[in-house]
């Protein structure tokens, strides 16, 4: 492997975490906008307020797109294992 295809690989590595991370991290950014805007709101000021709401709607979200991030992470394998293979 020379380092072309070494960068190569590292970047499809990175495009595939971002893929596979993102969706869950969009989640928890909305669900805490959302919190800390009905805690502006109604000036409640509570610090666990923040904190079960959005570990139960990255919980659900995690438990909804499991089959996406599967298929991505096992296309990653594949390829991973196809340049092994190749040589």
């Amino acid at each position: 492997m020379n380092g072309p295809e070494a960068l190569d690989l590292a970047r499809d590595g990175i495009t595939t975490l971002l893929v596979v991370a993102s969706p869950l991290m969009l989640i928890g950014l909305f669900v805490g906008v959302a919190i800390a805007l009905f805690q502006a709101l109604t000036q409640i000021q509570e610090m666990t307020l923040v904190f079960v709401p959005k570990i139960i709607a990255i919980f659900v979200s995690m438990i909804v797109l499991l089959p996406f991030m599967a298929q991505a992470l096992g296309a990653y394998m594949n390829r991973i294992t196809q340049i092994i293979i190749g040589g």
